[in-house]
């Protein structure tokens, strides 16, 4: 039977993640809400262009495709747009195929309230006040910036790309590393905390179902040798020894892993982004989230001590 939405992996996206609005969102600046509408209802039957998580989404549905009697993730809209103006992404929705049946629009109002109503793991955002009021709520979500966009329909992988503290760790750590910026403080804290589990950081959710996706994964490929997994999940934290051992101690605490893990020492994270090419990577600390080519779907989670609004 297919799970019940309580027992899912679901994922919120709001439209200004999952299509290009540029052209809408100027319309609206320019003219207002009025204007907006208007533009939205004459454009009702053109579809929008992929945006930035377009990739990461149509992928992330594929895990429904492979396992069609349980259907265990979901994606469900949720949009500021009145039922009416959000007709035009509904029907863009339905032009590319993708399997998304729920949505929320609120007029105007920030969705971040509705998340828990829908089991959400993740909601992704390119509107930053949506995004840091949901944290705020302790909701998981994350800010997409934005990027080239490139959806390489060959390319059946999903690949996800994880920072560890302040994304899947709480910030315990980086609060220490923040006070003085020394290295050596923070290797000496982790060093004293070696067999303490870090508490969970505000994508820890996520990261854990998609382990259970993992498995899914592994028990398709047990029953049937020519299954091919499509999942591949990444940790790339600055972090170097003596530092690694918590991350494995945590992950470990909570039974979970990843199937390829860097500690990069400082070095800088798009070297082996551009390598592991993720279709989204979620890092805490916006200095981070470049890469030379700026094809990289990056999403800014503004969590804990290194986003505190001064």
């Amino acid at each position: 039977m297919p799970y019940p939405i309580e027992h899912k992996l679901v994922i919120g996206i709001a439209s200004s993640a999952l299509f290009d609005l540029s052209a809408s969102h100027q319309v609206y600046l320019e003219g207002g809400p009025e204007a907006y509408r208007r533009y939205q209802e004459q454009q009702v039957d053109t579809v929008l262009d992929k945006g930035v998580a377009f990739p990461f989404i149509r992928r992330f549905l594929g895990i429904n495709r492979l396992h069609p009697d349980t259907g265990p993730v979901e994606v469900v809209l949720f949009s500021r747009n009145s039922p009416e103006t959000g007709l035009r992404v509904m029907n863009s929705i339905a032009h590319y195929g993708l399997d998304i049946s729920r949505a929320c629009f609120l007029t105007g109002e920030s969705p971040y309230r509705y998340l828990p109503a829908f089991n959400t793991s993740l909601f992704l955002s390119a509107n930053e006040e949506d995004v840091r009021r949901a944290l705020q709520a302790d909701y998981p979500a994350g800010l997409v910036l934005p990027s080239r966009t490139e959806d390489d329909e060959a390319d059946g992988e999903l690949r996800i790309a994880f920072d560890f503290d302040g994304v899947i760790a709480d910030d315990e750590s980086e609060t220490v590393f923040k006070r003085n910026n020394d290295v050596g403080e923070f290797h000496a804290h982790e060093t004293a905390r070696v067999a303490i589990p870090h508490q969970p950081g505000p994508l820890a959710d996520l990261f854990r179902k998609l382990s259970v996706m993992q498995q899914l994964e592994e028990d398709a490929q047990r029953a049937d040798p020519g299954y091919k997994k499509i999942l591949r999940i990444a940790i790339i934290t600055a972090r170097s020894a003596p530092a690694h051992e918590r991350v494995v101690t945590t992950l470990k605490s909570w039974g979970v892993s990843a199937n390829e893990t860097f500690f990069l020492g400082g070095m800088e994270k798009a070297r082996v982004l551009s390598i592991f090419k993720p279709h989204m990577f979620f890092d805490d600390q916006l200095s981070h989230l470049h890469s030379p080519g700026g094809n990289i779907p990056m999403v800014h989670v503004p969590f804990g001590v290194a986003n505190r609004l001064v």
